[in-house]
């Protein structure tokens, strides 16, 4: 294979490798974003259970207290909702993290490829010279008037 066909396909695959590279950062940091939702759900529920139990040393009428319990069961709702979606932003890192991997093994793959193609060239240039090397020193035999 010509190393001009090898060079196109290591950088096809390297682009590959950047695309997958920068996918799995993406789902990383929708990961890393859903974390955080999460723990700003929790942070407000235990905010405005504090809150809750302020008001209740105080008096809380029973619709004030309805109130609080409901908006607590939207937060525990939405603490729910935010936890199944960090476990699928987890499972596409886990996944992104796989073809990124895959791709990369493709990439040093190529790359085996196109250093023994090289070391095959090299070798052969080197042969190349040698002979060229001996027949010019055995030309300068052949000619030298005193043998």
């Amino acid at each position: 294979m010509p190393m001009k066909q090898l060079d196109t396909i290591l950088k096809y695959e390297r682009d590959n490798e950047q695309r997958c590279a920068d996918q799995l950062k993406i789902a990383e940091n929708e990961y890393q974003q859903n974390i955080n939702r999460l723990q700003g759900v929790a942070d407000y529920r235990l905010e405005y259970m504090k809150r809750l139990s302020q008001r209740a040393e105080h008096g809380l009428d029973s619709a004030t207290y309805s109130h609080y319990h409901a908006f607590i069961g939207k937060l525990d709702t939405a603490s729910k909702q935010v936890e199944i979606a960090t476990r699928q932003a987890k499972a596409l890192v886990e996944q992104s993290k796989n073809i990124w991997f895959k791709q990369r093994q493709k990439v040093k793959a190529v790359e085996l490829l196109r250093d023994k193609r090289l070391k095959i060239i090299a070798v052969a240039a080197d042969k190349s010279e040698q002979k060229m090397f001996d027949e010019i020193a055995t030309q300068q035999y052949i000619r030298r008037p005193n043998r």
